[in-house]
């Protein structure tokens, strides 16, 4: 949705999970649905490889993105303790799938801290902003291509920015949008873009998808909380 000059949830149904419990390959890349509590460090050892393997195999989740129901991809699951290590985890989910997982998201005003996916942080400040979001397409990102402002490749939490109102580099936590692309409820977001468009209590949300899907999300406002 910017002029740029530079720049998911638990719920299945049966039969799913049936499917993927059956046809789930041994030697192949493998889905692990996260929990509360999962991160890519608790992902290497559970699977027993290692951590830069399955944030390649995951480029477009960042560590601090990882929320309850987010299918993440586990390359080459071949051991046994890898292979029992997924049937447990499908199993817990057919058993969990007559409940609605969603993010709690629990702010502590008088602390400054904000609970959500199970995660507290501190925040400076909340902001509400006025929305819209961007995809990788060529006409919405100019000569520079999908990259943000620092020239990194465009992903699920990057946002662009008035930096007179929120300076680059700044961690938010988005709340309140509505997509099926983001996240439920919060996601982590790091100010690292910006375009002509994006004046003042404005943010552009990079979304992973097609473009025409990302410019469903129109314009909504949502509040930032100012992370520490």
């Amino acid at each position: 949705m910017k002029t740029r000059f530079r720049a998911v949830t638990l719920l299945a149904a049966a039969i799913g999970i049936s499917t993927l419990l059956h046809s789930a390959p041994v030697q192949a890349d493998s889905v692990h649905i996260a929990g509360g509590s999962t991160t890519y460090y608790t992902l290497s050892g559970y699977y027993g490889i290692s951590v830069d393997e399955i944030m390649n195999a995951n480029p477009g989740v960042t560590a601090g993105n990882i929320y309850p129901g987010l299918s993440l991809t586990i390359p080459g699951v071949t051991s046994p303790k890898a292979t029992a290590a997924l049937k447990t985890t499908i199993e817990t989910a057919a058993v969990t799938q007559a409940s609605v997982i969603s993010a709690s998201l629990n702010v502590e005003a008088a602390t400054n801290t904000v609970e959500a996916w199970g995660k507290e942080f501190s925040y400076a400040k909340v902001i509400q902003v006025k929305a819209s979001a961007y995809s990788s397409a060529a006409s919405e990102n100019g000569e520079w291509g999908a990259v943000d402002y620092f020239g990194n490749p465009l992903k699920l939490g990057t946002i662009a920015v008035d930096p007179s109102v929120i300076p680059l580099g700044t961690k938010v936590l988005v709340t309140g949008h509505s997509h099926p692309g983001l996240p439920k409820m919060a996601f982590l977001a790091i100010a690292s873009d910006k375009g002509s468009a994006i004046k003042g209590n404005r943010i552009d949300i990079f979304i992973p998808g097609s473009q025409s899907s990302v410019a469903e999300f129109g314009y909504q406002y949502v509040n930032l909380f100012i992370i520490e």
